[in-house]
């Protein structure tokens, strides 16, 4: 019996690095609920805007909120706009007591096919609109296969598919991806498509080769 992992978690400490950056064991659990609102709302309110990924590092006086998205002129708005509501809602959201300095950075992701969670968003979005899972998952993996850089992906739904009664799971993989090697580079993202039938959901995993 193999023993389930989350890939991300299990090659952070070799490849990448957490997305909440800071040390607080005093007051670990407000910050941990912080950042908890933090993510909660920017996925909720950034929802059109291909986010991707929030990183969130702290200090003394100060919260710095890292928006990665593959479309950033819908969230900077005209002048900038849109990023001063977002300071003044992320304030409301965490009840800024200490009246820390929040900072967003936003920065454009250039090919969002190689990342993991945005093309899990796309095939979401395409089984909410009724097309073939099948269709969705076919063109996900040729439009990642794509790139040069990417050695091997695969994708998956599961849940009620196509409106069936009985539940199960379906999958297409191209390429090598050895998912039980540290040292390999795979992204990998999870979305869910909230359809009249019910929820399916849907795993991308992206491999990029070795980093050693």
């Amino acid at each position: 019996m193999s023993h389930r992992v989350h890939p991300t978690i299990y090659r952070i400490r070799e490849l990448s690095d957490w997305l909440s950056r800071w040390q607080n064991k005093k007051n670990f659990a407000k910050d941990l609920e912080e950042d908890f609102k933090i993510r909660s709302f920017l996925e909720k309110q950034l929802k059109d805007c291909g986010l991707e990924s929030v990183e969130i590092e702290k200090f003394p006086k100060k919260i710095k909120v890292i928006i990665n998205s593959s479309r950033p002129g819908l969230i900077i708005g005209r002048g900038g706009k849109g990023v001063e509501e977002l300071k003044e809602k992320i304030e409301k959201q965490i009840k800024n007591k200490e009246k820390k300095q929040i900072k967003i950075e936003i920065k454009e992701i250039r090919d969002p096919w190689i990342k993991a969670a945005l093309t899990s968003q796309w095939i979401a979005s395409q089984i909410e609109r009724r097309v073939s899972y099948r269709k969705a998952l076919k063109q996900g993996l040729d439009k990642i296969l794509a790139y040069k850089e990417v050695k091997g992906a695969r994708v998956e739904v599961s849940g009620r598919l196509d409106g069936k009664e009985i539940a199960r799971r379906e999958w297409l993989r191209k390429g090598r991806l050895p998912r039980q090697t540290i040292r390999a580079d795979i992204d990998y993202g999870t979305a869910r498509a909230r359809c009249s039938y019910g929820t399916v959901g849907v795993k991308v995993w992206v491999y990029k080769g070795d980093k050693f």
